[in-house]
């Protein structure tokens, strides 16, 4: 990977238990193709980690979610973990902030855990995906497609079901990232416009 992402600002957001790896391995992804990253969490300061099976590190949070704004972003990367998944699908900001990368037509990734946030963000809905296996009813019962294979690109959204599968997801991403076209700030007519297509 090189320069695809040059002047591309990704969002990761995440809270206190996300899977570290499927944070760290994106991010270095998307920082090797030359993206700008920003760790964006619910919380300030710091968020930890959960790895495999114990606590993991600690990251420095870039900017809180109460004070980001999705139009300054071209895309988001969302990492799973129980904890985090099921935190964050709770928190009316957090779904306000995911469902506006769809409403604005904008690419988003999710891995393992993290189509959970993708459900309550309403943002599910007759799309094609995989998950974690266990999360396969709800996102039946919300209206998707479940499948399991290693990376699911689908109208805007790529997603995987495990650490494993990260290098598959991580060139998927950087692919589907780097073919976005650049999204230009939200007006009311943009806004008009991708209401009548839903």
């Amino acid at each position: 990977m090189s320069d695809e992402l040059n002047g591309r600002r990704v969002a990761i957001l995440v809270t206190d238990g996300f899977e570290q790896v499927e944070m760290t391995e994106p991010r270095r992804a998307l920082l090797e193709a030359g993206a700008e990253v920003d760790i964006l969490s619910p919380l300030h300061g710091k968020v930890k980690a959960w790895s495999s099976v114990d606590w993991g590190d600690e990251f420095d949070v870039d900017l809180a979610i109460s004070q980001a704004t999705p139009s300054s972003y071209d895309a988001l990367m969302l990492p799973g973990g129980v904890i985090n998944g099921d935190k964050m699908r709770s928190l009316p900001e957090v779904r306000d902030f995911v469902r506006a990368f769809f409403d604005e037509r904008k690419p988003v990734a999710a891995i393992c855990h993290a189509p959970w946030i993708l459900i309550d963000a309403d943002a599910v809905d007759g799309r094609k995906l995989t998950s974690w296996p266990t999360l396969r009813l709800d996102l039946e019962n919300a209206g998707a497609q479940w499948v399991d294979e290693e990376v699911v690109v689908d109208r805007g959204l790529v997603t995987s079901r495990k650490p494993a599968d990260l290098p598959a997801f991580n060139r998927a991403m950087v692919e589907l990232f780097g073919a976005a076209t650049d999204a230009p700030q939200p007006t009311p007519v943009a806004d008009a416009s991708a209401d009548s297509t839903r």
